[in-house]
């Protein structure tokens, strides 16, 4: 039973990521997930059981704000969101056998996180000019998305990331989308991947329920907070520092996975 000391550090804990989430344009699971492994000391499998739970919240309450805000393109919510969804239930049953194989599942987190740090170093430095109005629909061929869609939906199924961490850059880098439409159509896109792999970790006993709401709660409210911090923060700074943070998390997984087997 966890005390309410526990829930109170869990709720700040998906404040932060969602406003982190907010700011940068990143999924709080980026955040909440080595938060939990390294400061809470949660097995790795059950981390990212109840980060993923955790998510199926924050990308609900996102859908519902950006579809207000007429932000998403419908049709590639349904291209992704159901070859998302396949993909979710392979990198499932994939986490079935990885989940026993924890030195495999640090090095898998350690490469996703890895790539987390060259992306936001990256546009630290760089600062490169992205279009941040764009139209409103996302560019690119059905297969193309449905392509996407099914890779990350693998992704989620396996490591629990997905939404903000790999859905938005795809669309922008790979589909040239504008930032607006990217970041309103991944919300409701992922839903479908979340559930999913939400349920598969839920069958496992890999979730950890009452955190998984504290933090949802807690990214939730954070979201909100962290988009509005967005013109008054050199967000270019922001990426720089976390993703050196991210670079060091990358490393702890990656050198965790390496000490298993050595």
């Amino acid at each position: 039973m966890i005390d309410v000391a526990v829930i109170s550090m869990l709720l700040i804990t998906g404040l932060l990521a969602g406003f982190i989430g907010g700011l940068l344009g990143i999924g709080g699971c980026v955040i909440m997930l080595p938060t939990l492994v390294f400061i809470f000391n949660y097995p790795l499998p059950e981390a990212i059981g109840t980060t993923i739970t955790a998510v199926i919240l924050t990308a609900t309450s996102g859908a519902i704000a950006h579809l207000r805000l007429k932000n998403v393109d419908l049709q590639t919510v349904k291209i992704v969101g159901i070859s998302g969804g396949v993909g979710a239930v392979v990198g499932s049953l994939l986490f079935f056998y990885v989940s026993s194989q924890i030195w495999l599942l640090n090095l898998i987190l350690g490469l996703a996180f890895l790539y987390v740090s060259i992306r936001m170093i990256y546009e630290g430095i760089r600062r490169p000019k992205l279009n941040r109005e764009g139209g409103k629909a996302i560019p690119g061929s059905n297969v193309m998305k449905g392509l996407i869609g099914f890779s990350i939906g693998v992704i989620t199924g396996i490591v629990g990331l997905g939404g903000g961490y790999a859905l938005v850059p795809s669309f922008i880098y790979l589909l040239k989308a504008g930032v607006r439409i990217a970041v309103g159509t991944s919300l409701p896109s992922f839903i479908s991947m979340a559930v999913i792999s939400g349920a598969f970790k839920l069958y496992q006993g890999l979730v950890d329920i009452i955190a998984a709401l504290a933090l949802g709660v807690g990214t939730i409210i954070g979201a909100q907070l962290g988009a509005r911090a967005v013109p008054k923060t050199p967000t270019w700074l922001i990426k720089l520092i976390f993703g050196l943070v991210f670079l060091y998390v990358s490393l702890k997984f990656t050198l965790s996975g390496i000490s298993y087997v050595v």
